[in-house]
C-alpha cells in the first residue's frame, strides 16, 4: 500500500497548515509530482555507506587514514570490480593511488617507463571505481561532489560507457586527450578525491576527539570541510568546551592532560594558547623539586624532547594539578547538589605525616612537596596562581581558532533528529523528554 493512498479529505484538512508551507516550495501540480516522483525513488536507492569512528583522542595521522580509505571499503569495492582481472600487487597498488594520489604520482613517475601508457590504464580503472562508489547516489547528488575544474568531463565518463559502439570513440578521446594536454595528474587526484567522498555517505564520530593524542586541533579542521558529518561529543570534547566557554577548572584540566600526555602541540600551536606564564611559574615554584610523579607519558608525545624540556613539562604538570583541585573544589562548595564532595582531596592530606586519609584507611604519599597548599586553608589560590589563571583565562577567551573551532556544537545540534538518538556516551543524560544536552548547567 502506498502512501497516495491513504490520503483522505480528513487527512488533508488536519494537514492543512503543512500543506500551505510545501504549497510556497511546490506551487504547481507539476512541481510536487516531480518531488514525489523524486523522492519515491530515491527511497529505492541502496542506502550510503555509514561510517563511525570513536575514541579518536588526537591521533590525526590515524584519523585521516581511516578517512581516506574508509575502514577497508576502498578495498573491497575494488576486490569487487576487478576480482581476477587484476593481481593482488596490482589492487594493491591501486588502492594506494586512491588513498595518497599525490605521493603515489610521484613514486610512479620515478619509475615507470611508458608513463603515458600508464596513465591510460589508470584513468580507464578509476573510471571503473568511480562508476561503482556514485551508483547509489542519484545524479544530482553526484554532481554536487564533482569538483569544479573537471565536473563535466567526470559527468561524461561516468555516465557512458565504452561498450555502446556509439561512444566508444567520444570516451576514449576524453581520455587520451586528457593525457597529451598533461591533465593527467590533476584529474587522478580529483578522481580519488571525488572515489574518497563518494564512498562515504555520512561520518558518524561517536565521542572524544580530544586530549592524550598530538593533533585534535588538525581533526576538527578536517572534519569542518568534511561533506557530511555528525558528532556525539564525548566527556573529553565537553571539558574542551567548557574551556573555551570560559571555565577555569576545565581549562586547568585540559593543560594537566596535555602535560600528562607530552602533547603542547595542540595548545600552543593548534590554538595559540601561551603556556609561557605557566612554565616561568612551574620553574620558580618547583625549582628543586624533581617532581618525579608528574613525568609525562612520552609513547604518547607529539615530539621528541630533550632532558631539559622534559623537566620542565614535568613541573609545568604539577603546578597545574595542584591547581586543578582547587578550583574544582571551589566549584564543588559553589554547587553542593553536584554531591561530589567526596572528589575535594587536598582537605584529606595530612601534610604533616605525608598521608592521605580516606575513609579511615591512610595511604603513604608518593610526593609530599606542595609549597602552594596552606593546609589550613588548602583550596585557596596563592597570589602568583591567581595571576597565572586569569593569564590562561586571557588566552584562552581570545583564541580565535578555538572560538571558530567550538562553535560546532551550536551547528552540529542538527544531528540529534539525524542520528535518532543511536548513540550515547558521557555527554548525554536521559530526561522524560528525551536526550538533552547537560553541559551549560555544569559549566556556571
Amino acid at each position: 500500500m502506498t502512501a497516495q493512498s491513504n490520503i483522505t479529505p480528513e487527512s488533508i484538512v488536519a494537514d492543512l497548515r503543512y500543506l500551505q508551507l510545501l504549497s510556497r516550495s511546490f506551487p504547481t501540480i507539476a512541481a510536487a509530482s516531480t518531488e514525489i516522483i523524486n523522492l519515491e525513488a530515491i527511497l529505492n536507492l541502496p542506502k550510503g555507506t555509514e561510517h563511525f569512528l570513536t575514541d579518536i583522542h588526537g591521533e590525526y595521522e590515524a584519523f585521516q587514514h581511516v578517512l581516506k580509505n574508509a575502514s577497508g571499503a576502498v578495498k573491497r569495492k575494488v576486490n569487487e570490480i576487478f576480482g581476477h582481472t587484476l593481481r593482488e600487487i596490482e589492487k594493491k597498488e591501486l588502492c594506494t593511488l586512491i588513498y595518497y594520489p599525490e605521493e603515489k604520482l610521484q613514486l610512479i613517475k620515478a619509475t615507470e617507463t611508458d608513463i603515458d601508457d600508464w596513465y591510460l590504464i589508470t584513468l580507464n580503472q578509476l573510471v571503473k571505481v568511480c562508476q561503482n562508489v556514485s551508483s547509489k547516489y542519484t545524479r544530482s547528488k553526484v554532481r554536487k561532489s564533482l569538483p569544479a575544474e573537471f565536473s563535466y568531463i567526470i559527468q561524461e565518463l561516468l555516465h557512458e560507457s565504452t561498450i555502446e559502439p556509439n561512444k566508444h570513440a567520444y570516451i576514449n578521446v576524453i581520455i587520451s586527450t586528457i593525457i597529451s594536454t598533461r591533465r593527467a595528474d590533476d584529474f587522478i587526484i580529483a578522481m580519488c578525491n571525488l572515489i574518497q567522498r563518494l564512498t562515504i555517505d555520512s561520518l558518524h564520530i561517536v565521542g572524544d576527539i580530544y586530549d592524550r593524542g598530538p593533533g585534535a586541533h588538525i581533526i576538527m579542521d578536517t572534519l569542518c570541510d568534511y561533506h557530511n558529518f555528525d558528532i556525539q561529543w564525548g566527556n573529553h570534547d565537553i571539558l574542551w568546551m567548557g574551556a573555551a566557554s570560559g571555565n577555569e577548572a576545565c581549562m586547568a584540566n585540559v593543560i594537566r592532560l596535555s602535560m600528562r600526555y607530552g602533547n603542547l602541540g595542540t595548545l600552543e600551536d593548534g590554538y595559540g594558547i601561551n603556556l609561557l606564564p605557566l612554565a616561568t611559574f612551574a620553574m620558580d615554584t618547583y625549582a628543586d623539586d624533581p617532581c618525579t610523579i608528574f613525568a609525562p607519558k612520552t609513547n604518547f608525545a607529539d615530539s621528541t624532547y630533550n632532558e631539559k624540556t622534559l623537566r620542565l613539562i614535568t613541573q609545568m604538570h604539577k603546578a597545574i594539578t595542584i591547581i586543578q583541585f582547587k578550583l574544582e573544589a571551589n566549584i564543588i562548595n559553589r554547587r553542593p547538589e553536584f554531591g561530589m564532595g567526596g572528589r575535594k582531596l587536598l582537605e584529606k592530606i595530612d601534610f604533616e605525616r605525608g598521608v592521605f586519609v580516606y575513609e579511615g584507611k591512610e595511604y603513604p604519599l608518593r610526593d609530599t612537596n606542595f609549597p602552594t597548599v596552606d593546609p589550613a586553608d588548602p583550596y585557596r589560590l596563592t597570589d602568583e596562581e591567581q595571576e597565572l589563571i586569569e593569564k590562561i583565562h586571557y588566552s584562552f577567551m581570545n583564541s580565535e581558532k578555538l572560538k571558530k573551532t567550538h562553535a560546532l556544537p551550536l551547528y552540529l545540534w542538527r544531528y540529534v533528529s539525524g542520528v535518532q538518538f543511536q548513540f550515547a556516551l558521557s555527554c548525554l543524560c536521559a530526561s522524560q523528554r528525551g536526550w538533552k544536552f547537560q553541559a551549560r548547567e555544569y559549566l556556571r
